[in-house]
């Protein structure tokens, strides 16, 4: 592995869909609303994409650390494991994009301000700090929330209520009641993907000490979870759909079908390797559904 490579290879760009389908649907549906301004669109973007880079680094940096990433690890193998890039290297990437992530954050919260009261604009300082730290923190220091078994609430927080609630408020100046359930489907599917890694990765983290929701709950009792997070989200996108007068949004939902094969196929996993595609496809599907509802509201 080169140099270069490896920092591609920590940058994790598979997970940069799954990050960007909230603010791609949430944007859109602000836009149906009659919200909406290109600037505020390209720095969400950025910011999103900055954000998810950081907590891939950080994640590379704090399980390298902890002896996490090892030879008995299923998966690619890490930039810190590997030995190409030190933790210090990693440790000035973690701070470098972090000021990038805040810069791009505050320029966001800049465009937004017009349409904000100062206490909003407070809000959403705190919450670029919050998810700065939130990023850094899931498997950095001693007390990284992700080896508490803190890492799905996480996610459903900031891949779904940050992302989807957090810009859409960026565009309007009211609160739109109908987007939890939007957050909850990009949320929730968010939620599974992590749920997916950890099913994977569950005998070593176990060994590990990286107590996530699976070790704690089993791998059986996992995969129930699983098709538990599986269905509601795809419910909540639907009663989403049903509350608006456009049903043509439900052409939208067409990539999520497969979801309901993938539930029957991860009930029957018995290798950890096996779940490891099933990331990619899950988040793919989360990105598609996103996209092709954010089409139809674009232009429906």
């Amino acid at each position: 592995m080169t140099k270069t490579s490896a920092w591609i290879s920590a940058m994790r760009l598979r997970t940069l869909p799954l990050s960007l389908s909230g603010i791609i649907i949430g944007s859109a549906i602000a836009f149906s609303n009659g919200y909406w301004d290109t600037l505020i669109f390209a720095l969400a973007i950025c910011t999103t994409i900055l954000f998810q880079v950081l907590s891939n680094f950080a994640n590379d940096l704090g399980d390298g650390q902890k002896g996490t990433d090892n030879e008995n690890r299923i998966g690619p193998t890490r930039a810190v494991q590997s030995g190409v890039i030190s933790s210090s290297e990693m440790k000035i990437a973690v701070i470098i994009t972090s000021i990038l992530s805040f810069t791009s954050a505050g320029s966001l919260i800049f465009v937004a301000s017009s349409n904000m009261n100062t206490n909003t604009v407070y809000f959403y300082i705190g919450l670029t700090i919050a998810s700065v730290l939130a990023a850094i923190t899931y498997t950095v220091g001693k007390k990284a929330y992700g080896y508490h078994g803190m890492g799905d609430l996480m996610v459903l927080f900031f891949f779904g209520g940050v992302s989807v609630l957090g810009v859409y408020s960026l565009y309007a100046p009211v609160f739109y009641i109908d987007n939890i359930l939007v957050s909850l489907f990009v949320g929730l599917l968010s939620v599974a993907v992590l749920n997916l890694n950890n099913m994977r990765d569950y005998k070593n983290d176990e060994a590990s000490g990286k107590n996530t929701l699976v070790v704690q709950m089993g791998p059986n009792y996992a995969k129930f979870y699983h098709s538990i997070l599986i269905i509601t989200a795809i419910s909540s996108l639907f009663i989403f759909i049903q509350r608006q007068d456009n049903l043509i949004l439900l052409l939208g939902m067409v990539p999520s079908l497969y979801l309901f094969y993938h539930i029957r196929k991860v009930m029957t996993i018995t290798k950890a390797e096996d779940f490891d595609p099933e990331l990619k496809r899950v988040a793919l599907s989360t990105f598609a559904v996103s996209l092709f509802i954010s089409l139809l509201l674009f232009f429906a």
